[in-house]
């Protein structure tokens, strides 16, 4: 009925799946499940809740939960759901994965378009050529500008994307799928 009695109950019993709610009197699931989990990490925990926001459901899945499923699934959704995790399933619906990856695509998205806008158009056009191994002598030939202004230039984009070299760089920029036809786009 609480956190704590949640909590030392898991501890205590050490049981394989534990169905976790998400408000409790004395804090939350998520407060159980991490005091759960960092002491007993096999365990794994599934939120059975009234909350499908999609902040609570990332929330539980950060912290280590193997699946989220509402109060009013059917109690045989709920039985496979939960046979399925001794086969390595997660216990959700296919409309809860669905907002998950649509989620995690979208924050994918943000990251990407936050790291270009810190980029000047030249740095963009650096990290464009990096991708593809050039050298700073052949993107100085490329844009018609000496090798200590792409040096200058390189200094700069390697800063501003935390990076310590040219290859981690170029790194960044294929994780980012920067394609020369959303290329265009990007210096608009």
């Amino acid at each position: 009925s609480s956190v704590k009695e949640g909590v030392q109950k898991a501890l205590l019993h050490r049981p394989d799946i534990i169905l976790m709610d998400f408000s409790l009197p004395d804090g939350t699931g998520l407060d159980a499940t991490q005091m759960i989990l960092d002491e007993f990490p096999e365990c794994k925990i599934v939120f059975l809740t009234v909350y499908e926001t999609d902040e609570n459901l990332l929330k539980a899945v950060r912290l280590g939960a193997k699946g989220y499923m509402l109060k009013n699934v059917s109690g045989s959704s709920l039985l496979a759901s939960l046979r399925g995790l001794a086969q390595g399933e997660i216990a959700m619906s296919r409309k809860m994965i669905g907002r998950l990856v649509q989620s995690t695509a979208q924050k994918h998205r943000r990251q990407k378009n936050s790291i270009i806008e810190k980029l000047s158009p030249r740095e963009i056009d650096i990290l464009f050529e990096l991708q593809n191994g050039a050298s700073n002598l052949e993107i100085a030939q490329k844009f018609f500008l000496s090798e200590n202004t792409i040096k200058h230039h390189m200094h700069n984009l390697l800063e501003k994307l935390g990076v310590d070299n040219r290859r981690q760089a170029g790194e960044i920029a294929r994780q980012m799928e920067l394609k020369i036809s959303n290329y265009s786009n990007l210096k608009k």
